[in-house]
C-alpha cells in the first residue's frame, strides 16, 4: 500500500546550496537543534525539506511556522519512502541526505564545495565526517563526547574543537550525511523500498551507485558534523536487511564496505574496482543465500 501523504512547497527558485532532505519521526526538538545549526554554520544558501513521518509531537506545524519545505506522512513511512518523496520538490543539482539528530559544524558545506570544484565530476558519493560520543568501532568517525542526548549538548565545546581538529579523507561513504548528484540520484531510482523502512538502505543506496560506475565514495575529513546517534532507529521495528542485501547483491554489506568500498581507508580516493573473493568465500555466501531462503519457503507454507 502506498503511504499517504502531500507535499508542502514553495517554488523558491534558484539556490546556491544543497537541497537537504532530513527525515524526522516525532523527533522535534533534535530537529529544531539540527536546523539551527544549519542555519547557523553554513556558508551557502540550502534549500531544506523535512520528510514528516506522523509528526503527532507537533512538526508539522512546526516546519510551518519555519516556512520549511516539507513532505507530510500521516504514519510513519520509514526513510526509503520519505526521501524518495522529498526528491519530487528538490530544486537543487545536489542532494543531501541528513539525519535529524545531526548538527553541522562550520565550514562544513563550504569544505564539500570546494572539494566538489576540485573532482569537477558527477560521478561522486560525498560524506562529512561524524564527530559521535561513543566508540562503535566506526573506522570513519572522530569519537568525541560533547553530549549524548539534546539536554547534555555542549554547542561551544564542539565548535572549539571543530575549529582545531580534523582527520584525513577517507573512503567509502556511504551514509548521512552524503550527497550525490541529481542526476546520478534518479539513474539509480534513489533509495530502494525493499528495504523500508530503512535498515541496509544506505550500503544498498550506494551498491547501485557502484553498478552504475561511480568511482569515488569520499568522506572529508575537514567537514564535521557532530552526530547523536540513532534517536529514531531504536523506536522502529527492524527490517531484515542484512539478509535482504546478500541475496540482492551477492555478498555481506559487510564485505561490500570492506573490500569494494575500502571503507575508512585513507591511503587512496578510488574504490576497489576488481575485488577478489576466493571460492570459500563465494561458497559461503551460496550455503547462506540458501539457508536465507529456505527459511523464507517454510515462512511462505
Amino acid at each position: 500500500m502506498i503511504p499517504e501523504f502531500y507535499h508542502f512547497s514553495k517554488n523558491r527558485g534558484k539556490i546556491d546550496g544543497f537541497s537537504i532532505i532530513i527525515p524526522s519521526w516525532n523527533n522535534l526538538k533534535y530537529l529544531s537543534l539540527c536546523l539551527q545549526s544549519i542555519y547557523k554554520y553554513s556558508f551557502y544558501n540550502h534549500q531544506i525539506i523535512v520528510a514528516i513521518n506522523e509528526g503527532s509531537d507537533g512538526t508539522e506545524k512546526f516546519c510551518r511556522e519555519k516556512d520549511l519545505d516539507y513532505v507530510y506522512f500521516k504514519d510513519n513511512a520509514g526513510v526509503c519512502f520519505a526521501v524518495n518523496a522529498c526528491r519530487t520538490i528538490a530544486i537543487s543539482d545536489w542532494l543531501m541526505y541528513m539525519n535529524d539528530d545531526m548538527f553541522v559544524l562550520p565550514g562544513w558545506d563550504l569544505e564539500i564545495f570546494n572539494f566538489l570544484k576540485k573532482i569537477n565530476t558527477k560521478a561522486v558519493m560525498v560524506s562529512a565526517t561524524l564527530i559521535e560520543p561513543l566508540d562503535t568501532k566506526n573506522p570513519c568517525v572522530i569519537v568525541k563526547n560533547f553530549g549524548t542526548t539534546y539536554e547534555e549538548f555542549s554547542e561551544n565545546d564542539v565548535v572549539n574543537f571543530a575549529k582545531e581538529n580534523y582527520r584525513e579523507n577517507w573512503t567509502g561513504a556511504s551514509w548521512p550525511p552524503v550527497l550525490v548528484h541529481k542526476e546520478i540520484w534518479d539513474l539509480v531510482g534513489g533509495f530502494s523500498i525493499e528495504f523500508s523502512p530503512g535498515f541496509y538502505s544506505d550500503p544498498d543506496f550506494s551498491a547501485k551507485l557502484y553498478m552504475a560506475g561511480v568511482t569515488e565514495f569520499i568522506g572529508l575529513g575537514n567537514s564535521l558534523v557532530y552526530h547523536f546517534g540513532t534517536k529514531s532507529t531504536k523506536r522502529v521495528t527492524r527490517n531484515d536487511g542484512k539478509n535482504l542485501f546478500l541475496l540482492k547483491w551477492g555478498l555481506t554489506a559487510s564485505d561490500f564496505y570492506r573490500k569494494i568500498l575500502n571503507l575508512g581507508n585513507t591511503n587512496f580516493t578510488k574504490i576497489n574496482l576488481k575485488p577478489t573473493f576466493s571460492i570459500s568465500q563465494r561458497l559461503k555466501y551460496m550455503i547462506k543465500s540458501l539457508a536465507i531462503l529456505l527459511k523464507i519457503k517454510i515462512r511462505i507454507k
